[in-house]
């Protein structure tokens, strides 16, 4: 079995922005995970949590469980500000999960093609 960690913001913390959209996306892509025979597991931060909380919170997530590949996804990237919080997650991922691969996405629609793709990469390297 192929382990997934996806690493994205819940979308419901969220000041102002409606989660609908993201949420339905992170339904379907658990589906679409599932259907490769992927195992997913979701890190959803909080809005509110970064204060030093979500970076707690991941560490323990990536100690606790060996991945295959873990996924950052596009709005912990994209952001304005966000900048800082994007180097943090994927140094901790760097830090706890080395032998992982590491994908990044445009949305929660393409999450598991990139994965797919990323597997690849590190099967090659």
């Amino acid at each position: 079995m192929t382990d997934v960690l996806v690493i994205g913001f819940n979308p419901h913390t969220i000041p102002g922005f409606d989660p609908a959209p993201v949420a339905a996306g992170i339904e379907r892509s658990s589906r679409q995970f599932a259907e490769l025979g992927l195992t997913e597991d979701l890190f959803l931060i909080d809005f509110d949590e970064l204060d030093g909380r979500a970076q707690a919170k991941l560490g323990e997530k990536l100690r606790a469980k060996k991945y295959d590949c873990v996924v950052v996804g596009g709005g912990i990237r994209k952001g304005p500000g966000l900048l800082e919080l994007f180097q943090l997650v994927v140094n901790e991922v760097h830090w706890r999960q080395p032998e992982a691969a590491i994908a990044f996405n445009d949305s929660p629609g393409d999450s598991s093609d990139w994965v797919l793709k990323a597997l690849e990469q590190r099967r090659r390297s």
